[in-house]
């Protein structure tokens, strides 16, 4: 398989002849085989594993993203991601900068629901008077 692992801005790697890829979506992890189907998956901030002959098993931190399978294309595009370290230090990058960032983009998007069900209320008793 040949894999890419796409940011925002730029191609963080490219990788050919990978023999298999393991990730984490939203529901569990999975694993991609060269001759598995083609596949679309969303992708939780956590470890994405492959594999090469001369490299052998690699893995990669990433945030949340997307997972694209179609023939032996794998597209991986995510906000951020970070590899060359540890797994430990990967694992330990993966709380600090993408996990608690979720955090923060959860109470931010709590905040604007009572924003959102304020102006709504109060729009609603507008067209009642």
């Amino acid at each position: 398989m040949n894999l890419k692992i796409l940011l925002p801005f730029r191609q963080f790697t490219e990788k050919n002849d990978v023999s298999r890829i393991v990730a984490e979506g939203r529901d569990g992890w999975f694993g991609l085989l060269p001759k598995r189907l083609d596949c679309i998956v969303a992708l939780v901030p956590g470890i994405l594993y492959y594999e090469t002959a001369t490299e052998g098993e690699v893995a990669v931190a990433i945030d949340a993203g997307i997972l694209v399978k179609t023939g032996s294309e794998v597209r991986v595009s995510v906000r951020r991601a970070f590899g060359g370290m540890a797994l430990s230090q990967l694992h330990a990058c993966v709380e600090r900068e993408f996990l608690s960032l979720d955090k923060q983009e959860q109470d931010v998007r709590a905040v604007m629901a009572k924003l959102e069900s304020g102006f709504i209320r109060r729009f609603a008793r507008f067209e009642h008077e």
